[in-house]
């Protein structure tokens, strides 16, 4: 039985590769913050903004070229 202890710590070691384990499950891209929902809020009201002023200088090339 003095045998035991011993042995059981070489076979632990021996069956250690000396390798890193993998990782069970990865880890999530990003976390979200309460920022980001604003940010996009933000960045949707600037589309908007554009695509209203491609949209009135538009307007106003055909007002100008109509009274010529």
């Amino acid at each position: 039985m003095k045998l035991l202890p011993p042995l059981l710590c070489v076979l632990a070691l021996a069956a250690c590769s000396g390798k890193p384990p993998e990782p069970q499950a990865k880890p999530a891209q990003q976390v979200a913050t309460p920022f980001d929902e604003m940010k996009k809020a933000e960045q949707r009201a600037k589309d908007v903004q554009k695509t209203v002023d491609q949209q009135a200088e538009e307007q106003r090339k055909q007002i100008e070229a109509q009274s010529q």
